[in-house]
């Protein structure tokens, strides 16, 4: 591939959803370069569940197999560094990294995804994706009858108790603070067993991710061995909105059935456009905006 600045798409992202794309993209002889600066928000989760012939694989297991079988594809090159900026050009779009290079493609795909916000809770962030989950899909078979908390309130908590319920008969609901669970909900959790704890939480006491136990400001603890939290997000980067970007009222990107966003030549896939967050979701989801971006590249071009 001859050394140039100008490709017909740049990737911004080189996880899952981001080489799904690009392998799409490049067995259509498409010229794309993927920049990725190597910080996939699920780094920390030993392992990927869920996603057929993958199952049990660790997540740069299956992310170093996806990038070895895109690069056999030599219209596809890889940068390494963080994407800062991104703008409408004559040609296209540039995007600029932080160390000032600048690359021009006629389309965009954001692969860029979300990073999560950790809540103030001493212990909460060594124990994500490890023994602290947000997904009863990834992570719940693993964790199954242990004893279980379900960090939330509200709907939310609800929502949970619904799924994780299946999975383990040991639950506990902790609201952290008084609870706006409405008297209905109460009853239904009642009703499966489900104590409600309203005490605010101090921190997480565990050993190398795994929790322990959960100690309370008022000086008591529950012991759990695994907790079900939903944690708040933002965008794990400003290039959409740089670009102009709508974006739902959940703070993804909005895009199509076929991810496209709201703006003309840019598509988004991943865990930045779904709150379906799975490998598997991305993977299936860059496939399709690497078709989506070919088909848009050749009616241009026909």
């Amino acid at each position: 591939m001859e050394n140039s600045s100008n490709f017909d798409v740049i990737i911004i992202g080189g996880s899952y959803s981001g080489l799904s794309a690009a392998m799409a993209l490049g067995r259509s002889l498409r010229r794309v370069l993927i920049i990725d600066s190597g910080l996939p928000c699920n780094r920390q989760t030993p392992h990927s569940h869920n996603f057929i012939t993958q199952d049990g694989k660790t997540p740069k297991e299956i992310s170093q197999l996806a990038r070895e079988q895109v690069e056999k594809y030599d219209t596809v090159r890889f940068q390494n560094g963080l994407a800062v900026k991104g703008a409408k050009t004559e040609y296209g779009f540039e995007v600029e990294t932080r160390s000032g290079e600048k690359f021009n493609a006629k389309k965009i795909i954001l692969a860029t995804g979300v990073r999560d916000i950790m809540p103030a809770i001493t212990g909460f962030s060594e124990c994500w994706g490890i023994s602290v989950v947000h997904c009863p899909y990834c992570h719940g078979y693993e964790i199954k009858s242990l004893t279980t908390g379900i960090l939330a309130d509200g709907d939310a908590a609800m929502h949970y108790a619904l799924l994780v319920g299946n999975l383990t008969k040991d639950l506990v609901v902790f609201t952290n603070g008084a609870s706006s669970l409405r008297s209905d909900q109460r009853q239904k959790l009642e009703d499966h067993n489900i104590a409600i704890v309203e005490a605010e939480v101090d921190r997480l006491e565990q050993s190398d991710g795994q929790i322990e136990r959960i100690v309370f400001k008022n000086g008591t603890t529950a012991p759990v061995k695994a907790l079900y939290a939903r944690v708040p997000f933002v965008q794990h980067s400003d290039i959409p909105e740089q670009l102009g970007c709508e974006m739902t009222e959940e703070g993804l990107v909005k895009t199509t059935a076929f991810q496209q966003t709201t703006v003309s030549g840019v598509f988004a896939c991943g865990d930045s456009a779904t709150l379906m967050r799975s490998v598997a979701n991305a993977v299936a989801s860059g496939n399709l905006a690497g078709a989506a971006v070919n088909k848009e590249l050749c009616e241009e071009a026909f």
